[in-house]
C-alpha cells in the first residue's frame, strides 16, 4: 500500500481544513484527533487512486511536449536518395 507522507505544516493545514467543513457543513465541531483519523482514511482509501491518476496525467503531460519537442527541432538529414 501507498504510505502518503506530508510535512507537518500541511497536515495540520488539512486537519484545520476538516474541522471547518465539518462546522460549516454538518455544524459539528470536530476534535482535531477525530479530523487526523479522517485525514488518514482518506489518504489509505481514497489517496492512491489520486495519486495514481495524478502521475499518469504528468505522464501524458511530459509525453505531448516531448512528442512537439520532436516536431518543433527535427532536422532533415539532408541526404538525397
Amino acid at each position: 500500500m501507498l504510505a502518503i507522507e506530508m510535512d507537518e505544516v500541511r497536515r495540520e493545514s488539512m486537519v484545520s481544513g476538516i474541522r471547518t467543513f465539518f462546522l460549516e457543513t454538518f455544524e459539528e465541531d470536530l476534535s482535531a484527533f477525530r479530523a487526523e483519523q479522517l485525514l488518514d482514511f482518506f489518504l489509505s482509501v481514497v489517496g492512491p487512486a489520486i495519486y495514481n491518476q495524478a502521475i499518469q496525467d504528468a505522464r501524458i503531460f511530459m509525453q505531448k511536449k516531448l512528442d512537439d519537442l520532436d516536431a518543433d527541432v527535427h532536422e532533415p538529414d539532408g541526404f538525397i536518395q
